[in-house]
């Protein structure tokens, strides 16, 4: 018995690598102690030949699927991939791809592991995915699930499924929520506003900033202590540019989305999550 902690990152990089399914790369894991490759070798005496022999091309292909529940209070977005646009373009393969979606809403599933145990036809969807493979003859997987819960949860699907945006607001308004999802898809927002950027993104940027200053005959001398204070202020742009509700409306440039937001009745917005291909 392995005495190595198998995690569900590791089990999802060789489902990820293989295309086999959840719990074989769990059994996988386990009967060879943790060791990545001798678990591929597992997987392979096992009858995993199609996964196995396509082990190294890339999934860069796929679908983005974008869903809400009924009362629009919980939404889901998930990417199932593939290797071709030639399958991603497939009828057959979108409905597949709204299939896995439609499970996880209906069986409220909560992440990315969660979801491969969730069925569909009282088949598992991790048992689909390696039958998928199979019969296409291509690598496939899902690759990305997201899920947020809110007062109200607009979805939106750009671009022939190759983004999905869901917004979470704090009041009801379907058309304020297209709107504003469709500027996530455009224009890719870090955060909702300044007060939520990640602190370590905050970091890198000033580093940046402060580094760049560095390069300038101008700023050459100047003590870390003023550059410091330079880059706190030459943030305003960055937070302008990449925070939603400050940036510039898609729809109508001479205002921001938060004046939007406020002419849309004071809506704000909660949450949001944006998963592209790639």
């Amino acid at each position: 018995m392995s005495t190595v902690a198998i995690s569900a990152q590791d089990i999802n990089k060789l489902r990820q690598t293989t295309g086999a399914g959840m719990m074989d790369c769990r059994k996988a894991l386990t009967e060879t102690n943790g060791d990545f490759e001798a678990a591929i070798d597992w997987l392979r005496k096992q009858g995993q030949k199609v996964a196995a022999k396509r082990s190294d091309r890339e999934a860069k292909e796929g679908v983005v699927i974008a869903k809400t529940t009924a009362d629009n209070k919980t939404g889901i977005v998930v990417c199932v991939s593939c290797e071709t646009d030639f399958v991603s373009k497939n009828i057959d393969f979108v409905n597949f791809a709204q299939s896995i979606a439609q499970a996880a809403i209906e069986q409220d599933v909560k992440n990315i592991d969660d979801l491969f145990k969730a069925t569909v036809n009282g088949v598992t969807v991790a048992d689909l995915v390696n039958d998928k493979l199979a019969t296409i003859g291509e690598k496939i997987g899902v690759t990305k699930f997201e899920r947020i819960e809110a007062n109200f949860v607009a979805s939106y699907i750009h671009g022939a499924y190759r983004i999905g945006v869901l917004v979470g607001m704090d009041k009801a308004s379907e058309e304020t929520g297209k709107d504003v999802a469709m500027q996530i898809a455009a224009l890719n927002p870090v955060a909702v506003d300044a007060a939520n950027v990640p602190a370590e993104v905050i970091l890198r940027e000033k580093n940046i900033i402060i580094e760049l200053m560095k390069q300038d005959p101008k700023m050459a001398g100047k003590p870390d202590e003023m550059l410091a204070k330079i880059a706190d202020g030459k943030m305003g742009a960055f937070f302008k540019e990449q925070t939603l509700t400050a940036q510039s409306f898609v729809k109508d440039g001479s205002k921001t989305v938060g004046d939007y937001l406020k002419e849309a009745g004071g809506v704000s917005v909660t949450e949001f999550k944006r998963v592209a291909l790639g």
